[in-house]
């Protein structure tokens, strides 16, 4: 009897933490976004989104294909530069976004002289899979992209990375592993210290509901049906091994990864490192806020590692 009811209380914790993990961890329907004018957020989203469909039919872009190891297939798309280069970026997107979102972005490194590459995560976009990586799940698929990208393009590529909101977590998480030589620097802009650190904000300070026990109980979830778990997914501890040279941007208001967390990766990247806090921006706005010091902030720090 004494165990039947322990099955029974674990049945209802895991149904509790469902709005957690299917909120966070599972693929939803794909669906326009809607805008709220009311939040600035929104409406930046929403014309990315239009500007990023429009830009990349118009891009030539070249779709590319990978299996990653598990047998997931995912979707990418290179745009060659008209100029001839050797200069290479890889843009990573956010949560729920896809490859389209980050098209101003590719824009900006057109205009540096360099090949772009976007891919749409698993469980985003074309890219099949159920369950989201949150970024752990994905720097792996990156650097399968990455031995792609250098077969085709040649050892000789300098290849930078790009990520923002979950991308710049990604692109951090990448930075803890053995990176090949061709990668040169990268730009972290918006990204958080752990997805624990980010769930638990959310849960917590947003929407005023204790973490324990709903986040630890989606964790645990998220381990059995994705593989992995919030608190193993940091990019905290990986940013304490990288070697490469990175620009952590973050908005100074942004109330979705509080500044703290750019801060206190910052403080731990065991690396060449700049840190650039953008007053007044929201979460993932400091392009949108202050497109020019964001094109020179970027373009100078990158100067320094790829033009060698």
């Amino acid at each position: 009897m004494r165990n039947q009811f322990l099955r029974f209380l674990v049945l209802i914790g895991l149904n509790a933490c469902n709005p957690v993990f299917n909120g966070a961890i599972v693929r939803q329907p794909a669906t326009t976004p809607k805008v709220n004018p009311a939040n600035p957020v929104s409406v930046m989203i929403y014309k990315d989104n239009e500007f990023g469909a429009e830009w990349l039919k118009k891009s030539n872009a070249e779709s590319l294909i990978l299996k990653a190891k598990d047998g997931t297939t995912l979707h990418g798309y290179y745009i060659r530069n008209d100029r001839p280069s050797k200069q290479l970026v890889i843009l990573i997107h956010g949560h729920r976004a896809d490859a389209r979102m980050m098209a101003k972005y590719a824009v900006l490194y057109q205009h540096l002289g360099y090949n772009v590459f976007m891919a749409d995560n698993r469980a985003h976009g074309s890219s099949e899979g159920e369950y989201i990586g949150m970024g752990w799940l994905d720097r792996l698929d990156y650097l399968e992209w990455i031995d792609i990208l250098i077969k085709k393009l040649g050892k000789d590529t300098k290849i930078v990375l790009h990520g923002v909101s979950m991308g710049g977590a990604t692109v951090l998480m990448m930075s803890g592993e053995a990176l090949p030589s061709q990668i040169k620097a990268i730009v972290e802009d918006s990204g958080y210290t752990s997805v624990h650190d980010e769930l638990s904000h959310q849960i917590n300070n947003l929407y005023h509901i204790p973490t324990f026990p709903l986040l630890n109980l989606a964790s645990s979830k998220t381990k059995d049906k994705a593989g992995y778990s919030f608190e193993e997914a940091s990019a905290l501890e990986a940013v304490k091994r990288s070697k490469t040279p990175t620009l952590f941007i973050h908005g100074e208001q942004d109330n979705y990864n509080p500044v703290w967390m750019a801060q206190k990766l910052y403080e731990a990247a065991n690396c060449p490192k700049e840190l650039w806090i953008v007053p007044g921006a929201l979460h993932a706005m400091s392009y949108h806020d202050q497109p020019e010091q964001y094109r020179e902030t970027v373009a100078k720090f990158l100067k320094k590692y790829t033009a060698k």
